[in-house]
């Protein structure tokens, strides 16, 4: 079985509050409730909000604004779940469960490596708020520090690669070597039967992954020993693995040359540490290159959450997959960073699009480059070396015990012959406190790392049977012509932090010209930026957690697998499903896999002509790529006056499709942030015709504890664990995207044997029967280090406090949407005037009198301290907002009141007062250095700075003008530019 199923009684949960109108009491220990804190309004605050709403309770607000079919039933039952803890309570339960963990040096290799991640990194970069609670950077303006970041770390992979243009970031190694197969199939040539070659080298989770995608889009696949060439046929892609899975380094350059000569691209799956050794691809040619940044200090963390990169030559831009961070200028001329390239191209092509990728791994992109940062690249080059003298050290001592070295041309991993001892050999490592890669049942692997010792490899040696030949003559080490003779990391940022003073305050610095969640609130409609607590993100640092191998023995993992069992249940508690996989690490990821769950479903019951997959024209742009990506056909549904889904058209679909429907996508509550009433209709509409439903977990912070999706009538959902379940957004990933479904398809969620048994315990427990859609990321439980968040606002919150955070998390964007109606139109509502947990601002007839933009708002809500909602999404020329469960009444009251001073300088621009072009809105944002220069407005400094409602003590100073896009996308510069370059934009 693939994953975890709802068992048929969960542990005793506490009594539900009838209303949750009230405090939840006090903790064992006296303290305020965990739930208390969480949730930002007070029990007094709450009362004048639904006084202003117009509502005498909490209850009577969720009966109000959630239709009753969904309120009742299995639908809405309480939750079985245990009670609320206190944080030592449940820091108390976790530590137990971890400490079923053992911990063991790893040298299984395979992609995942031991790191040390330096202190300052950490305290400054994976333990501050400032950087684990940011947005994506869509607002440039309010985000130049992480966009620094991420531009250093593009140079980083564009310097080791000897690429031209690198991305920030992909979601692992694995998923980025597959979306570099969908990129060489598009900017291929050859005839549409042409087939991808994958070298039998390339690492076990990696080719799985690949299995999966090819299969869903019916790309033909070869995998072949490349050694002997390539195979015959038309090619349009080949992949290859540097060094290889073997640890094998090997000169490919002819083999490129032949691929490229029979019209087929080039993929190199690299090792960004080994590159700083080895010749990078780029110097032969490659076309793109992928891999991982882990072992640029990033915990192995079970898995993930790990940074993935992908670099491609000059041509191939374009077709980049994900964000791309370039440089511009300013409205003053000076360089600003921002995302170039619409790099939500998904959200524009919908069906078109090239991929689904939404979310990256920033905050783990930003820890490598900062890596690379505090080490420069001399130091890297120092790591490096050390552990190749490591492995041939290694080699060595193997060799003098008479045994088999399988090959001589390595940078870190050494394959062992031991015939017919590998398990013995793995064993008796295991004891001696070593995790191994079983290979097969002659070799062992041993991989090195930075923080394999000398000791280490005497321990480990010692392991191994005695040979019988004596030592062997084995020369061990990099082929001479493969050494690396070009420079990297040239730039001065590589060089001018090497004390802690100067790398500390480069971190300081970089923070502080941001915007995060620690400043303010950041409303952002469907993104669900709510409180992220310390006693949740703590625990990602145990050992226990933050240091094991996802490819370890299954019973060195048992606190892992209980954790992941833990949280597999309640979610599927919560939302009314049978069985959840936590494997997606994105949310993107878990639409996918839903959607290959449908296909394979259907197939498994002889329906293959079932590919109509049915999506509103409001839904979000990735539901429309995933479908796509999936194998599926995409039609879409309209939308009608109100925002709901037109059940007349979906009919008419249904019916015009018949038995061609997989199934329908939708989001619930709508994209459009109402409780459609019409739901259980369409999930009838749907099923009648055959088809699934899918709903598109976004927006589950509106349902949980109030409404299941499996129950009343979804068949699988994605969730978002970034939002709802307050795993930190980290300026635009890590997410964790799980995927939930009904029994009938609990067989077809992603397997978890994902390393093909190449490791030492052949992956976690459990795995898809022959039904299964295989693998969607790069290990068993995707970004395992990260759960404990989820787990851990779980058990601290409690049935009672889940239900509360929902119910206040409608109250406030009901409260924000009654105090701004008549300054900005509320453009959809459900039953009563009332939305859901967001709320669509309508500037459109704003706009049309007076020429003021979203963009004029959003940019001036900078001065006054505060992220922009989401932007004409999913309406051009409006703002959504999502106030979120954790944001006070005082909070919420500055957002409002300085929403409606800008609607009072809208107004000005009507009445005639200065034109849009010479106002506050189109001048913002105003910057620090704006106040020293000659002043040419019509509006004074102060106005500019300090409009109504900014108090100088809380004052957010942004480093930047409004940034020029248009600029940067002509004059594309996506690497750290030569300060000269940069002082001539």
């Amino acid at each position: 079985m693939t994953t975890h199923v709802r068992p048929e009684t969960a542990p005793a949960a506490a009594t539900p509050a009838p209303s949750g109108d009230a405090p939840l009491t006090t903790g064992t220990s006296g303290a305020l409730a965990f739930a208390d804190r969480h949730v930002g309004p007070s029990a007094e605050e709450v009362a004048r909000m639904l006084d202003v709403v117009g509502q005498p309770s909490l209850q009577a607000l969720v009966e109000a604004a959630v239709p009753e079919p969904l309120r009742t039933g299995r639908s809405g039952e309480p939750l079985d779940l245990p009670a609320a803890g206190s944080e030592a309570e449940v820091t108390a339960r976790l530590r137990a469960m971890t400490d079923r963990t053992t911990v063991r040096r790893p040298m299984i290799g395979l992609g995942y490596s031991g790191t040390v991640l330096p202190p300052v990194i950490r305290r400054n970069v994976l333990e501050n708020p400032s950087w684990y609670t940011a947005y994506t950077p869509y607002q440039p303006e309010i985000s130049q520090g992480r966009l620094e970041a991420l531009l250093n770390f593009q140079t980083v992979v564009t310097d080791l690669t000897g690429l031209e243009i690198a991305n920030a970031s992909m979601l692992d190694e694995s998923t980025a070597a597959a979306e570099a197969v969908t990129l060489m199939r598009r900017a291929s040539k050859a005839p549409k039967d042409a087939a991808l070659v994958v070298d039998a080298d390339v690492l076990p989770q990696t080719l799985a992954v690949i299995r999966t995608r090819a299969e869903a889009v019916g790309l033909p696949l070869l995998v072949h020993d490349t050694r002997d060439g390539l195979p015959e046929g038309d090619l349009f892609g080949l992949l290859l693995q540097y060094p290889g899975a073997s640890g094998l380094v090997r000169d490919d350059a002819a083999l490129v040359q032949e691929a490229h000569g029979r019209g087929a691209l080039v993929t190199v799956a690299a090792d960004l540490l080994a590159l700083t050794l080895l010749r990078p691809p780029g110097e032969v040619g490659v076309d793109v290159a992928v891999g991982t940044s882990q072992r640029f200090g990033v915990p192995m963390g079970g898995g993930g959450p790990h940074a993935g990169y992908m670099a491609v030559r000059q041509g191939l831009q374009r077709t980049l997959p994900g964000r791309l961070v370039g440089v511009s200028k300013d409205a003053d001329g000076n360089p600003a960073y921002r995302l170039a390239l619409q790099t939500r191209e998904q959200h524009i092509r919908r069906e078109k699009a090239t991929s689904n990728i939404c979310t990256a791994q920033v905050l783990l992109a930003v820890i490598a480059s900062m890596y690379a940062v505090h080490h420069g690249p001399d130091g890297l080059r120092r790591i490096a070396a050390t552990v190749h003298e490591r492995a041939v050290a290694l080699a060595g001592m193997v060799a003098e015990r008479g045994l088999e070295v399988v090959h001589a041309d390595v940078f870190d991993t050494v394959l062992v012959r031991v015939p017919g001892q590998a398990r013995d050999v793995v064993a008796a490592a295991r004891e001696a406190g070593y995790w191994l890669r079983l290979v097969d049942e002659d070799v062992v692997g041993l991989a090195c790392d930075e923080t394999t010792t000398p000791q280490d490899l005497e321990r480990v040696v010692a392991c191994l049977p005695e040979g019988v030949g004596g030592a062997d003559d084995v020369v061990v080490g990099l082929p001479e012509g493969l050494r690396r003779t070009s420079e990297y990391l040239t730039h001065p940022v590589f060089a001018l932090h090497r004390s802690e003073t100067a790398m500390l305050r480069y971190l300081k610095r970089l923070a502080d010209a941001d915007y995060a969640l620690d400043r303010g609130m950041i409303p952002l409609g469907s993104c669900t930026m709510k409180l992220n607590a310390t006693a949740e993100m703590e625990p990602i640092g145990w050992p226990e957690l933050a240091d094991t191998h996802p490819f370890a023995p299954a019973e060195d993992l048992a606190g892992t697998h209980a954790l992941v069992a833990e949280l597999e249940a309640q979610l599927a508690e919560i939302t009314g499903y049978d069985a959840v996989s936590l494997q997606p690490n994105a949310g993107s990821q878990g639409e996918l896999a839903g959607l290959l769950a449908i296909r394979a479903y259907h197939r498994s019951r002889g329906d293959e002509g079932r590919d109509i997959c049915i999506v509103p024209t409001s839904a979000h742009g990735t539901n429309a790529a995933s479908a796509i990506m999936a194998g599926l056909r995409v039609v879409t549904v309209a939308t009608t006056s109100t925002g709901d889904v037109d059940l007349a058209d979906l009919e008419a679909k249904v019916t015009q499709h018949g038995e061609r429907l997989a199934g329908v996508m939708v989001t619930y509550p709508s994209t459009h942030g109402v409780f459609e009433a019409g739901i259980t209709r369409l999930c009838e509409l749907v099923h009648e015709a055959g088809g699934q439903v899918y709903v598109d977990g976004a927006n589950l912070n509106a349902l949980v504890g109030v409404a299941r999706p499996g129950a009343f009538g979804a068949d699988v959902s994605h969730l978002n664990l970034h939002k709802t379940f307050c795993i930190p957004h980290g300026g635009g990933g890590p997410g964790v995207g799980p995927v939930a479904a009904r029994a009938h398809l609990a067989p077809f969620l992603p397997s978890r044997e994902v390393a093909g048994g190449a490791s030492a315990g052949a992956s976690a427990a459990g795995g898809a029967g022959p039904q299964g859609v295989g693998a969607v990321a790069g290990a068993p439980f995707g970004s395992a280090g990260i759960l404990p968040i989820s787990w851990a606002y779980l058990a601290l919150m409690g049935p009672d406090g889940l239900r509360r955070a929902t119910e206040v998390a409608l109250l406030t964007a009901n409260y924000v949407a009654a105090r701004l109606r008549e300054h900005f139109p509320v453009l959809y509502t459900g039953e009563g005037g009332l939305v859901a947990h967001e709320c669509i601002l309508d500037l459109r007839p704003l706009t049309a009198a007076t020429g003021v933009t979203v963009d004029d708002v959003a940019k001036r809500l900078v001065d006054h301290g505060f992220h922009a909602p989401t932007m004409s999404f999913p309406v051009a020329g409006t703002l959504m907002v999502e106030p979120t469960e954790s944001e006070d009444l005082a909070e919420l009251d500055r957002f409002c009141d300085a929403m409606i001073a800008i609607c009072a300088e809208i107004s000005e621009v009507e009445d005639g007062r200065w034109s849009v072009e010479d106002s506050p809105l189109r001048g913002a944002p105003h910057t620090a250095a704006m106040l020293a220069g000659e002043w040419d407005r019509p509006y004074d400094r102060a106005r500019a700075v300090y409009p109504a409602g900014v108090s100088p003590q809380r004052k957010y100073w942004p480093p930047v003008r409004r940034v020029d896009g248009a600029y940067g996308d002509r004059n594309l510069v996506c690497s750290c530019p030569p300060v000269e370059e940069l002082a001539g934009l």
